[in-house]
């Protein structure tokens, strides 16, 4: 046994260098991955796109409540995915967190995920935010809604996605980049609720009544529709959200999307555990907890979000938005469309 042990801690000694040596290529921005149980430690590894502000006090949590510790390592969604499928069984991880249906979508395609064996999750998150075979679960919802101009636009002129591909909106609309994983997914959605044709129809639309390229960040928009260079543009909630917290005054609004048809778009944050996690005991019982009614609060009110587990109340900012209809499409249809969903955007030409 002793011999045992240190083969792995110099194993693990040999990977920690190496992997010093590549985080500036790929561009990782957190390393706090340590040996996991070699001293008796329990010790959880998470692999996550959550910057660390937003991961690291909801871990101190989980430790300070359970006595298990969390070492992660953070980075953009596709380097760790990919890193997770070079490293194969000698994964030092246990779970991966991302952001998006899309890349949760990828990753299980992939098959880096074994299924989560806690009940717990499956009885606090709703199917719908949850991949139908147990691979990956949401632990936290931002809606993709509309924002408009609380000086220029009335909520009376709004209705639905599809509205704004209507001529009344002709240079007066913002969208972000069809690059970015957040359209693929609403596009995705569309996709799935109209078919092709009709899809079609609305992408040519929005293209036609753009009023500028579409922008590389939410917060540009915003930006934008404040400056007067647009009325209306599409963003994920938690940019409002930061937004409306630093200035309370910002003459912007949302608009949930889609009520009296599909409810608004909805997308998740959440994680999976790996197929090759050293501590799969160790990575339910965390996502379990990430479930539970104290840990969502926390987890969602860092970045502005919405719970995924509905009996839990928003932080008093985002609950003042309002209630709203979800979009109850499963995420995983949202992931699956998403290769047919560029294709459809790069036919009517929105870049």
């Amino acid at each position: 046994m002793r011999n045992a042990v240190k083969t792995t801690l110099s194993g693990f000694n040999i990977w920690f260098l190496s992997l010093w040596l590549v985080v500036p290529v790929l561009g990782f921005h957190s390393l706090q991955v340590q040996a996991a149980d070699v001293s008796g430690e329990k010790e959880v590894v998470v692999y996550s796109s959550r910057k660390e502000h937003l991961i690291k006090p909801v871990f101190d949590a989980f430790t300070a409540e359970t006595g298990i510790k969390v070492s992660y390592l953070t980075g953009k969604d596709n380097a760790l995915i990919e890193r997770v499928k070079a490293e194969g069984a000698a994964t030092p991880a246990d779970v991966l967190m991302t952001v998006d249906a899309g890349n949760l979508w990828y990753a299980a395609s992939q098959d880096v995920f074994q299924p989560i064996q806690t009940p717990l999750v499956k009885a606090s998150i709703p199917a719908h935010l949850r991949d139908p075979d147990g691979l990956w679960t949401g632990l936290s919802i931002r809606a993709r809604t509309i924002v408009y101009s609380s000086e220029r636009v009335k909520p009376i002129e709004l209705s639905s996605y599809e509205q704004l591909a209507e001529p009344q909106w002709k240079g007066r609309l913002c969208l972000r980049t069809a690059k970015k994983v957040y359209t693929k997914s609403l596009v995705s959605a569309l996709l799935a609720h109209h078919g092709e044709s009709q899809t079609s129809q609305v992408i040519q639309g929005w293209v036609d009544n753009l009023a500028a390229v579409p922008m590389a960040k939410d917060s540009h928009i915003m930006d934008a529709i404040i400056a007067g260079q647009c009325d209306v543009g599409l963003v994920n909630t938690y940019y409002f959200g930061r937004l409306q917290e630093k200035n309370p005054e910002v003459p912007l609004k949302l608009y949930w999307a889609n009520q009296q048809t599909t409810g608004t778009h909805v997308n998740v944050s959440g994680a999976g555990i790996l197929k090759h996690a050293k501590h799969p005991e160790l990575a339910n019982r965390l996502l379990a907890w990430l479930a539970s009614d104290s840990a969502q609060e926390l987890f969602a009110r860092l970045n502005k979000e919405f719970p995924a587990n509905p009996a839990v109340k928003s932080d008093p900012l985002v609950a003042a938005w309002g209630a709203f209809e979800q979009d109850k499409l499963n995420l995983q249809q949202v992931g699956a469309l998403q290769a047919d969903a560029v294709k459809l955007m790069q036919r009517n030409g929105y870049r």
